[in-house]
């Protein structure tokens, strides 16, 4: 936990990296999962069971999907998107090292997104399943007989 001096700087660095690169675009995405229809479902079960030793099991995993959402209330991931404008490709990897060492200076860690990353990013962005073992390049990839 970041003492009321320490997060005032933060936010102050994060202010000046976001001054001094106009084309920065700051992403705020959550990652957390929804669990209502699980609920809602194993509440219906609920209802409709007889066994005792069921319905005990039922409420436990009603219990166990209440805290699991509690922990994640607060996924949040930030992201850094620069909007890179410019008709030389030569000049991109420059610009993006001079940005990436702006922001290094202000105390952030920063790294490139990989393909990967992007991928996960979208599927957040787009409200899809992000805890999927391999994010697809298009819809039914995994299907696809090769």
């Amino acid at each position: 936990m970041l003492t009321p001096e320490s997060l005032t700087a933060r936010v102050n660095a994060l202010m000046n990296v976001l001054k001094g690169v106009a084309e920065i675009t700051m992403l705020c995405l959550s990652s957390r999962e929804n669990y209502a229809d699980n609920k809602q479902y194993l509440r219906k079960r609920l209802e409709d069971e007889e066994n005792e030793a069921i319905r005990a099991q039922l409420e436990q995993d009603i219990t166990l999907l209440d805290m699991e959402q509690t922990s994640m209330a607060t996924a949040r991931e930030f992201f850094l998107v620069l909007h890179l404008r410019g008709d030389n490709p030569l000049e991109i990897p420059p610009y993006l090292s001079h940005v990436e060492q702006i922001v290094r200076e202000q105390g952030f860690v920063v790294r490139r997104a990989a393909q990967e990353d992007v991928m996960r990013i979208l599927a957040m962005y787009f409200e899809q399943n992000v805890t999927s073992d391999r994010l697809e390049l298009f819809d039914g990839e995994r299907f696809a007989v090769v």
